[in-house]
């Protein structure tokens, strides 16, 4: 592909400085960018670098000037270079058409322009919207609803009675619709309680590699429209995850927690289950949240603390050593000088005598 840079800047909506009919071919880094392609300035620090990179242009915001150089300005250079980059980028999906090694049941209908792709498993009573894109493994459960330009990379599950709305990506491995953790204690082992209950996955949400995603156990575990989950999250039954929030690798969220909107848990966050997490709070990587958390905190540790606290508490972890020396210093030296005073009193009461 070819654009020029005034295309590109019609594009994402920005201002050229330089030389709007120069050619752009490829997305490069900063460091990697060549001639003929284009690469972005985000965060100041890297700033220097304009003058070694060798990139025909670059995505920067509207108070950056280099002469010589020429520029694409916008108001995010962020959000533009990934504007820029799906245009450039190429998908190789399978080609539109049902594979002859697919197993599809009865009841199916299937949208125009799907690609599904070989050793596809398709249930019975299921949907499938238009320009879906299922790759081979996948296998999709018995009353399954999938919206239009969905799709499915390899060995998906989506087991039944799952609903996906438009535009959801789910990455290799992932499994939508597994039993959730539920058992009732019994004369010492456990009884299986019947997970019936459903999924519900809006538009526009996008799902990471081996992700497991439990169906509730009665009612629906509802992901919103725009959350997007990293990889190697666990997500339990009747779990409610709000719009647009973000759910790094390796969270672990127990059931009937709900999630409130623009919620970030970062890597390795643990939820208790029956909690509520308001809107736009963000929690820090490795913490562990054990009880409810009220709107736009932001917090860490584990048990999680307002952050603030948590820095404090941090630094004086760090400085523990150097005190519990001088305290047993001052120990010491406070025996000394009680060993000091009962001598005093000692020689004083002798002269007495």
């Amino acid at each position: 592909m070819k654009k020029t840079l005034a295309e590109l800047a019609e594009h994402v909506h920005g201002m050229v400085v330089g030389d709007g009919e120069i050619a752009i071919t490829a997305v490069a880094g900063l460091d990697e960018a060549r001639e003929g392609e284009i690469t972005f300035l985000a965060n100041p620090k890297y700033r220097p670098k304009l003058r070694q990179t060798k990139a025909s242009a670059v995505i920067v915001p509207p108070n950056i000037d280099l002469p010589g150089l020429n520029l694409l300005k916008v108001p995010n250079p962020y959000l533009a270079f990934a504007r820029v980059l799906t245009l450039f980028s190429q998908k190789y999906h399978p080609p539109v058409g049902i594979h002859e090694t697919c197993h599809v049941g009865e009841d199916v209908t299937i949208g125009k322009q799907c690609a599904i792709d070989a050793n596809v498993s398709i249930g019975n009573n299921v949907r499938i919207g238009e320009r879906t894109v299922v790759y081979s493994g996948v296998v999709i459960g018995d009353h399954v609803t999938i919206g239009s330009d969905v799709v499915l990379y390899p060995n998906v599950s989506l087991l039944q009675d799952v609903s996906l709305g438009n535009r959801v990506i789910i990455h290799s491995g992932t499994v939508v619709g597994s039993d959730g953790f539920g058992f009732a204690p019994v004369d010492g082992s456990y009884y299986k309680i019947p997970q019936i209950g459903t999924i519900v996955i809006d538009d526009d949400v996008e799902i990471g590699a081996n992700v497991a995603i439990d169906r509730a156990t009665l009612g629906e575990t509802h992901i919103h429209k725009g959350v997007k989950i990293d990889n190697l999250v666990q997500i339990a039954h009747n779990v409610v995850i709000g719009e647009h929030s973000v759910v790094v690798s390796q969270v672990g969220i127990s059931g009937s927690t709900r999630v409130g909107k623009h919620v970030t848990l970062a890597g390795q966050v643990g939820l208790v289950g029956h909690i509520q997490i308001g809107d736009s709070v963000v929690i820090g990587a490795q913490s562990g949240v054990t009880k409810s958390v009220p709107e736009k905190s932001v917090l860490s540790g584990s048990p999680a603390v307002e952050q603030r606290a948590w820095k404090k508490s941090q630094i004086a972890l760090q400085k523990l050593p150097e005190t519990l020396k001088t305290l047993r210093a001052m120990e010491q030296r406070i025996r000394e000088l009680e060993e000091q005073v009962r001598a005093l009193v000692g020689s004083d009461a002798e002269s007495r005598d």
